[in-house]
């Protein structure tokens, strides 16, 4: 009997312990510019690497963030009937990942060319 509540408060501790760890993260309202690049990285499927697809699926750089978060949470209130997946998809982030998404990729400049970016240095 001892032992069973031995490893009974053993567990418990042990889960209060991380809970404590992880729930000021949770707290945070901020998104690290790493978070938003990697939650950034599930829209170029169809939004093309850094929002820039140019086609049926709309480009989302550089369009203003304000008209960015508006639809995005448009989908996910369902206000907008003709979408494909953007419904689903935004019902899978919270309010300010949506807004952190908005910013990032407002921030791009929709006529960047990737071929122009500086090459780098040779490593000796």
């Amino acid at each position: 009997m001892k032992r069973n509540f031995y490893k009974a408060t053993t567990v418990l501790l042990s889960t209060l312990t991380l809970s404590a760890a992880v729930l000021p993260c949770l707290a945070e309202d901020t998104l690290s510019s790493e978070q938003t690049a990697l939650m950034a990285g599930s829209c170029a499927n169809c939004h093309g690497t850094d929002g820039r697809l140019v086609g049926s699926v709309p480009t989302i750089a550089g369009r203003p963030a304000a008209v960015l978060e508006a639809r995005l949470l448009a989908f996910k209130r369902d206000e907008i009937s003709d979408t494909t997946v953007m419904d689903r998809i935004a019902k899978g982030f919270t309010n300010a990942e949506l807004a952190a998404l908005a910013s990032h990729f407002s921030a791009i400049d929709p006529q960047a060319d990737d071929a122009t970016e500086t090459e780098q240095e040779p490593q000796e």
